[in-house]
């Protein structure tokens, strides 16, 4: 793959909120949907002739303190017992579930986000796989990704072991910075030798994937600092990193109040922040996947890309093709091939629809044929910077020239720009235009155009 190139000029010009895509449609069109349609699509899939393989997404709320950069769904307490409440009722829905799925669909897949995965303790985790283990069949093959967030400041080698043993083979530890004082102006604040300790532990646990989450964009970085960081981060080698964006939008998450916009980095600075640490990042081999993620070129993610199998969902990038994603928790969402649910977002009202019996859904959307089309060349292009028309055509039976002829002609204005190549057969983003495919892919994006959408943050 050709090295990333970094043009100011233009990443100025295609610098707009834009969604992430991690779904098309994106979870900002989702609507009332009722639970019946979700049963009758769960259904339409176990009788495929070869029902693909499950998916699962875990959601656990709780933080012991708040960061104060953080837009997660999230719930602030030191009360652990709220952990037990929690637990038996995610235990309720993986019983409700489990009746719409054939059970003999493999789980291949399986992420703890958050909040903090680690709130619960080892006995709850202990009893969270046994209820799994009991009504699903999860997968024992080494492909298998079993995954989990971590905040490095909530456990400690014992903590990874029991993890390990339980069955997790990947881990991703929130770092966000290692500098001291950006760390005291987001409030959290951890010893970079416990994380260093940590990552060494896991590599002897023998986890076989290690992420670490960094932002750029926090109060008082600077080039210098957050080099620094990048550069700590680079000896640990870990398999892959996360550089996220720090999107400044008080209004909408109430933690970011207690950050004064006077001590964030310029747009300018944010600019240089993120090139310098791209540079530092491909001068040591890892390899931009896509939006903000690298990995190292031997990590299944590079693996995956390069014979194009590689799938983006709401967890971001996925080795594993063809899943459906059965999601648990507040807020969560699943997503089938036609149709995509949320779970409802407060904590009494999950409580109350399970103990009800009901799914805790709120709400959703149903896919169009259209939607289906769109998705197909989104996902080609977030995942492998790349567009086979003829692969598109034959799948959902278009000519696809005429079928997006109007997103041909913009197109047309892109590739001027030399963001992207366009001929008869394909199209493909170039080492230009790579970091900003987000901007690419809205000309595909039947509900957004190509303006700036202050709901999303900016691509850089």
């Amino acid at each position: 793959m050709e090295k990333l190139v970094f043009n100011e000029t233009l990443i100025q010009k295609y610098n707009i909120g834009a969604p992430r895509y991690t779904s098309y449609p994106t979870a900002a069109l989702f609507r009332s949907i009722e639970i019946s349609d979700y049963i009758e699509f769960v259904h339409e899939s176990n009788a495929q002739v070869l029902p693909g393989p499950l998916s699962f997404y875990i959601h656990i709320p709780f933080c012991s303190t708040i960061c104060y950069y953080c837009a997660c769904t999230k719930i602030v307490t030191k009360d652990k017992s709220h952990a037990v409440k929690y637990v038996d009722h995610l235990v309720r829905e993986f019983e409700i579930k489990a009746s719409l799925y054939d059970k003999d669909r493999e789980v291949v897949q399986l992420h703890f986000g958050g909040g903090t995965p680690t709130f619960l303790n080892n006995e709850q985790f202990s009893k969270i796989f046994a209820s799994l283990n009991s009504h699903y069949h999860l997968s024992e093959l080494d492909n298998r990704d079993f995954s989990i967030e971590i905040d490095p400041r909530t456990v400690n080698g014992f903590r990874l072991e029991a993890l390990r043993q339980l069955g997790f083979n990947r881990l991703s530890f929130g770092v966000q910075d290692t500098n001291r004082i950006v760390q005291q102006a987001v409030n959290r604040i951890q010893a970079n030798a416990k994380t260093e300790e940590l990552v060494h532990a896991a590599r002897g646990l023998g986890f076989k994937s290690i992420n670490i989450d960094l932002i750029y964009g926090l109060p008082f970085q600077t080039v210098e600092s957050f080099l620094e960081t990048i550069n700590r981060i680079i000896d640990l080698r870990p398999d892959r990193l996360s550089i996220f964006n720090y999107a400044h939008l008080p209004s909408r998450f109430k933690p970011q109040r207690r950050i004064d916009q006077k001590t964030l980095p310029s747009a300018s600075q944010k600019f240089e922040i993120y090139h310098r640490a791209i540079r530092s990042l491909d001068e040591a081999g890892y390899r931009l996947i896509g939006m903000d993620h690298f990995a190292l070129p031997e990590d299944d993610l590079c693996l995956a890309q390069d014979e194009k199998l590689l799938q983006r969902n709401f967890q971001g990038y996925s080795t594993h093709l063809d899943c459906d994603l059965v999601s648990f928790g507040i807020s969560a969402i699943s997503a089938l091939d036609e149709c995509y649910v949320q779970n409802v977002v407060d904590l009494q009202k999950y409580y109350d629809s399970l103990e009800r019996g009901y799914l805790p859904l709120l709400q959703g959307i149903i896919l169009t044929e259209d939607d289906r089309i769109r998705r197909a060349v989104i996902m080609q292009l977030m995942c492998h910077f790349h567009v086979s028309k003829n692969n598109i055509a034959q799948r959902f039976n278009i000519e696809f020239d005429s079928y997006f002829s109007s997103e041909i002609l913009r197109l047309m204005q892109v590739q001027k720009d030399g963001l992207l190549l366009v001929d008869t057969k394909e199209i493909t983003v170039t080492a230009i235009g790579r970091l900003m495919v987000r901007a690419i892919c809205m000309i595909f994006d039947r509900y957004h155009v190509l303006t700036d959408d202050v709901r999303y943050s900016k691509i850089i």
